[in-house]
């Protein structure tokens, strides 16, 4: 769908007919090309020297003890995607984070294709340079562990996302299927580890995007990504994740949730047993 965003934020009926269809539909042209460059340049000039402590992904492996997952050669190893970048408010990728998190211009969407009051409890920024791996078919609420419900992501196009550069893939009508303990992912392939197989008959829809566009989806939707197969485009991506003000669950790697008002809220860490039967199912990195 290519419809443009009203001043008045509201979603057209066949824009909500499309999201309670397909579980996924984007918004053209939410944010403006100065907005867009705005976040671009505060991003790259954060990342100019490679990847950031405290805030990158790499990085923050390597503080856990853990062991940086991109090789030397990998084009992510320089740039690793920014982890909850509106948690660190001293740095300039902060405040920017939070405007943008938070933007006026996303609660009366969120609201709609939620049916209730948006809470934001995630933000990440993705480079993916020229010939950088992917990211395998997955389902967020995986990760985020929302209970009652699921999650909704708002999924920024910084640049133009096609087949090309690693644009971004979801298969329809699968927002009503139950989150699946993965699979093993192709590392050739996918910089994460986790693969979601699509339930048989099922088809993959590549979902192009435009710089300022954003793909709205359900948490149980399977989406993901190609290797970035350009030799000279970044697919830069600006990417939060919302959940309504009714939850009751939430993993524990999302311990700042944000009414749009900038209220910081308190949500239960998630209990139980996951897909996997673990309850660590999940837990085990970010999303």
């Amino acid at each position: 769908m290519r419809e443009t965003l009203a001043q008045t934020s509201s979603l057209s009926a066949d824009q909500m007919a499309q999201f309670h269809r397909d579980g996924f539909v984007a918004v053209r042209q939410v944010f403006t090309p100065d907005e867009i460059a705005e976040i671009r340049d505060t991003f790259m000039e954060m990342a100019k020297n490679g990847p950031v402590d405290g805030l990158s992904e790499a990085k923050q492996a390597q503080n856990r003890g853990g062991t940086a997952q991109y090789a030397p050669n990998d084009p992510l190893r320089f740039y690793p995607r920014m982890l909850h970048p509106h948690n660190h408010l001293d740095k300039p990728v902060g405040p920017l984070s939070m405007k943008y998190m938070l933007h006026p211009r996303l609660e009366p969407i969120l609201a709609a294709l939620l049916a209730e009051e948006p809470v934001a409890v995630q933000s990440m920024f993705y480079f993916k340079p020229p010939q950088s791996r992917g990211q395998a078919l997955h389902q967020d609420n995986f990760y985020l562990r929302v209970k009652p419900g699921t999650c909704l992501a708002a999924w920024l196009a910084i640049d133009d996302a096609d087949e090309e550069n690693g644009g971004m893939k979801c298969v329809p009508n699968t927002h009503s299927y139950p989150i699946q303990c993965p699979e093993q992912s192709n590392p050739a392939e996918s910089f994460t580890t986790e693969h979601v197989i699509p339930p048989e008959g099922y088809r993959v829809e590549d979902v192009p995007l435009g710089a300022g566009d954003v793909l709205f989806f359900n948490g149980n939707v399977i989406h993901g990504s190609s290797p970035n197969r350009s030799k000279n485009r970044f697919r830069r991506a600006f990417i939060f994740h919302y959940v309504s003000r009714s939850t009751l669950e939430l993993s524990h790697w999302y311990s700042t949730p944000f009414r749009f008002n900038r209220e910081l809220l308190s949500i239960p860490v998630a209990t139980g047993g996951g897909p996997c039967g673990n309850s660590e199912d999940g837990q085990q990195a970010p999303h």
